[in-house]
């Protein structure tokens, strides 16, 4: 098990810069996922921890070694991509042993080394099959195979299950985890899917255009993101934001206009009145059976998805905003009805003009 810290780490094509003063720390035996939109510099964060990218400024250092100038092969670093990139050849057994083969290490050794592979990810009876007689799922758990048998000091993954099914993609998540539980080593997992994040990640790097926006465990980031980005990537359904205005600053608590109504919200920070803010509301914390807490008003149902385990509900508040609640089970809602909507204050976020977070 291995650290691996990151300094001021940059990265240019030209004059473009991708990866712009990246800060951050991973313990030994961690698993930290980097997620982020399309474009946001996480594949080429983790290419450049893996040697496949060079540095244009900062310091890379795993186990307290920098690492900027050695090459890939000399990090001690197994990379799973998307891609199986199995030898179609070959068995099973020869694809997961053909890296030892080349290092020259003894038959004995990857003989061991492989079945121990093939023991935990439960393929041992696929070690004489050829990948074309792999299913998807099979032949990604091929792919970590291989990257076990080096006994590498850390794992990258670079969305390892965007080629799978929705089945699969659950199925082989849930391996990826009892992997880590198993061999307890340091893991950095790339994915656009907040799902694997949420469910896979012992800390989560939030990155947007090259910066960290936030970095924490789950549900530290889903209870209290740090900014309106953060707080509408994570979270499915996403956050619903409302325009409003601060009405009333007082020790405890400020009121805020929002939908036509008067809210107070338990946020201990002093705003200027009339500022405009951005009030989050997660769909789940959104009730129609609720007393107390604030009341939204009355929502105009638009449209509705019945998930069976979960009614999602679409429409429009009285003021014309739009709003997304979703509801636990099976709901006789149908579009064009209206719900009286309400929310525990203790579940609302309050962003600034700049989308920052408005309290603590």
């Amino acid at each position: 098990m291995t650290t691996l810290a990151l300094s001021k780490i940059k990265k240019s094509f030209g004059n473009l810069d991708i990866i712009r003063g990246v800060d951050l720390a991973i313990g030994s035996g961690e698993f930290v996922v980097f997620v982020g939109p399309s474009g946001c510099g996480k594949s080429t964060l983790l290419r450049m921890i893996a040697g496949l990218e060079p540095i244009s400024g900062g310091e890379l250092s795993i186990g307290g070694e920098r690492m900027n100038e050695k090459e890939a092969s000399q990090r001690g670093i197994a990379m799973v991509f998307q891609s199986y990139a199995l030898y179609p050849h070959m068995s099973v057994y020869k694809n997961m042993s053909f890296g030892l083969e080349t290092a020259k290490m003894p038959k004995p050794e990857i003989d061991k080394r492989v079945r121990k592979a093939a023991d935990i990810l439960q393929i041992t009876h696929l070690l004489d099959r050829k990948p074309k007689q792999l299913s998807g799922g099979q032949r990604q758990r091929v792919a970590i195979g291989r990257a076990i048998v080096r006994d590498p000091k850390i794992f990258l993954f670079d969305e390892p299950l965007s080629n799978l099914d929705a089945e699969l993609r659950v199925q082989t998540r849930v391996e990826i985890a009892k992997l880590h539980k198993d061999i307890g080593a340091t893991m950095i997992y790339v994915t656009h899917d907040q799902v694997e994040a949420m469910t896979l990640a012992d800390r989560i790097v939030v990155l947007r255009a090259g910066v960290i926006e936030q970095h924490g465990t789950p549900l530290e980031i889903y209870n209290r993101p740090a900014n309106r980005f953060v707080a509408g990537f994570i979270g499915s359904p996403k956050m619903n934001f409302l325009d409003a205005v601060a009405r009333d600053i007082r020790d405890g608590g400020i009121s805020i206009d929002v939908a036509g109504r008067i809210a107070r919200l338990p946020i201990e920070e002093r705003i200027a009145v009339g500022t405009k803010v951005s009030l989050g509301l997660r769909p789940e914390h959104i009730g129609i059976d609720a007393t107390g807490g604030l009341e939204l008003g009355a929502l105009t149902v638009v449209h509705v998805e019945h998930l069976g385990g979960q009614t999602i509900v679409y429409g429009r508040l009285t003021d014309g905003q739009s709003l997304t609640v979703a509801l636990d089970g099976q709901r006789p809602i149908t579009a064009g009805s209206t719900l009286d909507v309400r929310i525990a204050a203790e579940n609302c976020h309050l962003f600034d003009g700049a989308g920052d977070r408005i309290g603590h």
